[in-house]
């Protein structure tokens, strides 16, 4: 049987760089603390756990002098502002996109314009983006956006890993309801070429994986834009969730993973599949 892994599968720099990051904090100073987890994967989280990293829910449960590292997603300003003046050890390992997102929200609000987001609710990233600036608006669907009143003068900005086509359909419908819009496409490098290597991979492989946490945004993006391309995608944690009889009868097997899975998982799937066609 064919394998074929996405080249771009897995992390992405800002998450490579946040784990790296942790690795290097929690060895330097015994241990390390974020307030959630650093991604959205929990096999990466547990491995963090095991050498030092661990997570709480408010500042005031981090041990004196101890760092707290704020996590890839972005931290809201208030957090920001109680860990400086309580003078804590603050590891940065928010993405740099992101960072530049919360860049581009307050120049365009400094430009009087009411501000939107499109992205999920509730997200992490979405809302720390929201934190940036007042009265900030969130709009996750073409549905959502049909429902807004017309405006005279708005900024869009996106979370880093939407999909092309939801902002596409978004911004369709706001061009017919806001007479000065300014839009800055801020979904990241990393996300683009991921949903268009897996929307290739999709069309002419008999089964598709893709590997990574249903609590991850883009994992399970990838395996909407799959199971739109190809029935026969599913989407997995681990080598441990296949099921050999997804590959009873097929000639080629495609492989993608969201930017919080590690790479070893994703040789964990491959050298699986390759046992099960073996027998």
């Amino acid at each position: 049987m064919k394998i074929t892994v996405a080249k771009d599968a897995g992390y992405c720099f800002g998450v490579r760089d946040a784990v790296n990051m942790a690795y290097d904090s929690a060895e330097e100073f015994g241990n390390v603390y974020m307030l959630g987890d650093i991604v959205h994967n929990e096999q990466v989280v547990e491995d963090l756990e095991n050498v030092g990293t661990k997570v709480v829910k408010t500042l005031d449960d981090v041990p004196k002098d101890s760092p707290i590292l704020f996590r890839a997603h972005g931290t809201v300003n208030e957090l920001w502002e109680e860990a400086k003046s309580k003078k804590m050890n603050i590891i940065d390992a928010t993405c740099p996109l992101v960072h530049e997102i919360h860049h581009e929200v307050k120049r365009l609000a400094e430009d009087g314009r009411q501000i939107i987001i499109i992205g999920d609710h509730g997200h992490d990233e979405v809302v720390a983006i929201a934190n940036q600036v007042e009265n900030s608006m969130i709009i996750s669907s073409t549905l959502e956006a049909s429902k807004l009143r017309k405006m005279k003068k708005v900024g869009v900005v996106s979370q880093s890993t939407q999909m092309i086509e939801n902002v596409q359909g978004i911004m369709n419908i706001l061009m017919e309801k806001v007479f000065d819009l300014h839009f800055v496409n801020t979904i990241c490098y990393p996300t683009k070429r991921n949903h268009e290597q897996i929307k290739t991979l999709a069309m002419v492989n008999d089964v598709m994986i893709i590997i990574g946490s249903f609590t991850s945004a883009n994992s399970k993006r990838l395996a909407e834009l799959s199971s739109e391309r190809n029935r026969n995608s599913y989407q997995v944690t681990c080598a441990e969730d296949l099921n050999v009889d997804w590959f009873k009868n097929k000639n080629s097997v495609g492989i993608s993973a969201g930017a919080s899975t590690p790479d070893y998982l994703i040789d964990e799937v491959k050298l699986r599949i390759q046992e099960y066609t073996r027998k």
